[in-house]
């Protein structure tokens, strides 16, 4: 349950004093009293008090900041058989607590707040049923949207709800809401979501099928990395946190996709997994640049039997720095930007990106630099390689080593991370998006090749551990055949 901050509580606390003010200006409980006071940035509360026998010839008008209400206290008088009063008030930040999506509907759509924070109440009065329905005024505070509507809400616990309030009208610039009751209100615009949030069935199924092929890789990898974790010919701690952590960004991302209708009126739930995924996505990113300094550093010293800064670099520390930086950008984020996350799709919202671009794109940015190091190494070392093989047969060794090692580097191009570049410019084109999709979905698939596949040692795993299951399922065949035949 959302509760009112201390700010505006301790405002209500005012309101009944300024009430017991404006009544004290009404002779003998006839005419009219007004009162009011300010919080600068924060509230604004007007208090009109009538007495039993006032007479007015217009029902009165409380104006405040953007905001006017209409509300025959005359008759509520009456009614009451007493003075009566009434405390107008405007909330200029409680917007950012009674968000508008926590504005419920049927409907998927954005939600955006178009007014200030307005409330009304009838301190001091002993009978409080409306007579009339009583009509607030409010200034638009954000350009409406033609295609949008608009709606009058007020606050009930813990959600704005429309029962009892309508909208009469509106222009470009105010709108006007009839109300049967007091309580706290505003204006809200609804609009259809953006093109790119809009159910698209085979791009969906696209990224649903790329995303669940690239986490069975990834465990594959995982797997294989487990058997020969002690082997740093096979694998090292990069490799293996960087599988971990693209595995659970993934496979996070692929649940709250499939299951985004359940999760998105969550709004805590929605947030907190905007933060998981915003974490796990920058320690994968952190990860990819461990494995391209670790990789710049082994091809630094191909000549080296083996280097002492790598070597330091294979330690407890990796760990740190993988997770604990990634943790330190979110954390220091959900503090500078407390709502920044949550958008319609459980991810950071549009004005919040930031906490996620800048670190990946100077990640991305250094391992460009390092990988194009890397290949200016290789191609260089290769170059200039004058052993007795090489000379022999030259066209053909060349060749075949030249295709192997360019393979591998397109590859290890997109485990680097590199090729979520694309990703700046995928809204320009269909295709394009769907090229940064399967690229980037396939980086366990990738890893799985190159470490895996490609690995001699790692084939040899492969085929002894098969040979042991054909001869196991041999062996089982004829035990069942024995077994058989002296039945």
């Amino acid at each position: 349950m959302i509760h009112m901050p201390l700010n505006y509580r301790g405002a209500l606390v005012a309101v009944s004093i300024i009430a017991g003010v404006a009544g004290f200006l009404l002779p003998t409980g006839l005419g009219k009293g007004i009162a009011g006071f300010s919080l600068t940035g924060l509230l604004e509360v007007q208090v009109f008090a009538v007495g039993l026998n006032a007479f007015l010839k217009e029902t009165p008008q409380l104006s405040i900041n953007n905001a006017q209400m209409n509300i025959d206290l005359i008759q509520i008088s009456k009614n009451s058989n007493d003075s009566a009063a009434v405390a107008f008030m405007s909330y200029t930040n409680l917007s950012s607590v009674l968000k508008p999506n926590l504005f419920n509907t049927t409907n998927n759509t954005v939600k955006t707040m178009m007014s200030t924070v307005i409330s009304a109440t009838l301190p001091r009065t002993a009978n409080q049923t409306l007579t009339t329905p009583v009509n607030f005024t409010v200034k638009h505070t954000a350009e409406i949207d033609p295609s949008g509507t608009l709606s009058c809400v007020y606050w009930d616990a813990t959600q704005w709800v429309v029962y009892g309030c309508d909208l009469l009208q509106t222009n470009s610039s105010h709108s006007v809401c009839s109300c049967d009751h007091l309580s706290t209100f505003a204006l809200i615009m609804q609009t259809n979501p953006p093109s790119y949030d809009e159910s698209d069935p085979v791009m969906e199924q696209i990224i649903m099928v790329a995303v669940a092929v690239g986490l069975v890789f990834l465990s594959l990898a995982l797997l294989t990395f487990a058997v020969y974790r002690r082997n740093p010919r096979v694998t090292n701690t990069a490799q293996i946190n960087l599988c971990i952590s693209l595995l659970l960004a993934h496979l996070l991302f692929l649940l709250t996709q499939k299951f985004m209708h359940y999760i998105e009126p969550q709004l805590l739930l929605c947030a907190v997994l905007a933060g998981v995924l915003h974490f796990l996505f920058l320690s994968a990113f952190v990860w990819m640049f461990i494995e391209a300094v670790l990789l710049f550093i082994a091809v630094k010293n191909l000549t080296t039997i083996r280097s002492k800064v790598k070597e330091s670099l294979q330690g407890k520390w990796l760990v740190v720095i993988g997770y604990v930086a990634p943790l330190a950008v979110v954390g220091i984020s959900a503090v500078v930007v407390p709502d920044g996350y949550g958008s319609e799709r459980c991810w950071l919202k549009k004005d919040f990106l930031w906490s996620f671009l800048g670190p990946v794109s100077f990640i991305l940015a250094a391992n460009t630099v390092l990988f194009i190091s890397i290949l200016i190494i290789i191609f260089s070392t290769l170059k200039n390689m004058k052993g007795e093989i090489l000379r022999i047969k030259r066209s053909e060794s060349d060749q075949r080593l030249f295709r192997s090692v360019a393979l591998k580097a397109m590859i290890q191009f997109i485990i680097l991370g590199c090729s979520w570049i694309l990703g700046f410019f995928a809204d320009s084109s269909k295709a394009l998006e769907i090229v940064f999709i399967l690229l980037n979905s396939q980086q366990g698939t990738f890893i799985f090749l190159v470490h895996c596949v490609l690995n001699q040692e790692v084939r040899q795993l492969y085929m002894k551990w098969w040979r042991g299951l054909h001869a196991a399922q041999s062996l089982s065949i004829h035990d069942t055949t024995t077994a058989t035949s002296e039945l």
